[in-house]
């Protein structure tokens, strides 16, 4: 039934992000409610959403302990200074990350999404090695095809084109290592076989501007917003091997990856790779208040802590640090995951989530299938003289038959709340068959 909530008349003022504003204001796509598995539409549809929002609500929606959590913090402190005072709850978050983190993870400084946890690790490398007396360590070495979100360090060390060319002159001193999609992996279910090699081209990268002037690696364990790319056997770890042995810090990207979408908290843990740092978001809080969080290790978290106690040690930082309500929402969050045993409930439910998405690979236009936890990605043939436009067409059309999808170039990419059940995939993927044969 229709909601009494109608689409807004007027639509000028929001200049939405990532968004298409020209055809989105011709023809609205308003969400009004969320519950579980779908969300509910501004004309009383049910959506099924099979992209945990933006890969952020791991635990499905209005969860009531989430819920209850938030209300209780609002009515009790709404908000306490994250600079030189602190509150229990953002004491209590950071031993809680800790301890979900692999072994060595020992620290966790706040921030407010993925962006911000990014270029905050990125600062943190840097001013790692200069406290270490390192201070010609300021090269950043990122990836092709990675994304590590939109502020200036993060699009610099990031290799998706049009999060790039926009902006003009970033951050200098950085480098790319080649992306690991190469033809060989076509079809490939979970990891593929061909590509740990790929990882060797960061030699080359040290042997060009020396080991001595290179702070930091980021990577994605798994390449998420570029259209899932998976990361080839033993690609990781070759890539810590080399890092380690010239002094360079290993830095995942989790924003994604984290908080049970692979099977495990973290993709360190799945891969079984320790990095110095991990960035995270979106999962720590399920998407319902912006928080994110940079975890590291000891020994980085200890090169700060010298000289006098009164000083500062690291100057970064942010007003919402931390922040109550946030820390409230991201502890409720935890605790969800843990009652419902979601990483675990992931792990068991992965093997049919990856038949079900490769069962779309003789459907129309369809040239590779890519998957790993509750991820998955159906990579179509672009229409000639118009990329993005056929994804985008599969996008709308899945819309108006009641599941949400994403797309990336001609890349759909799926990534469900862990709560999903099979029939859920049963629906998700058999809507999603019906409009790639509606294609043109």
């Amino acid at each position: 039934m229709a909601l009494d909530r109608p689409t807004p008349n007027d639509l000028r003022a929001f200049w939405m992000p990532f968004t298409a504003n020209r055809q989105f204001k011709q023809a609205p796509r308003m969400l009004v409610e969320a519950e579980g598995m779908f969300y509910t539409t501004s004309d009383g549809r049910q959506v099924l959403d099979g992209t945990a929002g933006l890969w952020c609500c791991n635990a499905g929606h209005k969860r009531p302990r989430i819920v209850e959590a938030i209300q209780k913090q609002a009515a009790e402190l709404d908000y306490a200074p994250a600079f030189q005072m602190g509150h229990p709850k953002a004491f209590e978050l950071a031993n809680r990350l800790v301890d979900l983190a692999p072994d060595g993870i020992d620290h966790a400084f706040f921030t407010n999404s993925g962006s911000e946890s990014v270029e905050t690790a990125l600062k943190i490398a840097i001013a790692y090695h200069r406290a270490r007396g390192d201070s010609a360590r300021t090269r950043l070495i990122g990836r092709e095809r990675g994304y590590h979100g939109v502020n200036f360090g993060g699009i610099s060390v990031g290799g998706i084109v049009n999060n790039r060319r926009h902006f003009g002159a970033m951050l200098a001193g950085v480098d790319h290592l080649p992306h690991t999609h190469i033809p060989e992996n076509q079809w490939t279910k979970g990891q593929p076989e061909h590509g740990a090699h790929l990882a060797d081209d960061l030699e080359r990268i040290v042997a060009l501007h020396g080991a001595d002037t290179i702070a930091a690696v980021i990577v994605e364990p798994v390449a998420g917003s570029t259209g899932v790319l998976i990361p080839p056997k033993g690609y990781l770890q070759r890539l810590r091997e080399i890092t380690a042995k010239h002094g360079i810090l290993l830095i995942f990207d989790e924003v994604i990856t984290g908080f049970g979408r692979l099977g495990s908290a973290f993709g360190a843990q799945h891969f079984d790779v320790m990095p110095d740092m991990i960035t995270c978001a979106k999962g720590l809080t399920n998407g319902v208040i912006p928080m994110g969080a940079v975890l590291t290790t000891g020994a980085i978290h200890d090169a700060f802590m010298q000289g006098p106690e009164h000083l500062i040690e690291l100057f970064h930082g942010y007003t919402y640090s931390g922040n109550p309500i946030a820390s409230a929402a991201a502890l409720a969050t935890l605790e969800t995951y843990r009652e419902d045993a979601l990483f675990e409930r992931c792990a068991e439910i992965a093997p049919y989530w990856e038949e079900a998405v490769h069962s779309l690979k003789d459907r129309r236009h369809v040239i590779d299938i890519r998957n790993m936890g509750l991820i998955g990605a159906v990579e179509l043939e672009p229409i000639a003289g118009a990329p993005t436009q056929r994804a985008f067409s599969a996008f709308l059309k899945a819309y108006e038959k009641g599941i949400l999808i994403r797309t990336t170039g001609d890349i759909i990419a799926m990534s469900p709340p862990l709560i999903i059940e099979k029939a859920h995939i049963d629906q998700l993927i058999g809507t999603l068959g019906e409009v790639l044969d509606s294609l043109d």
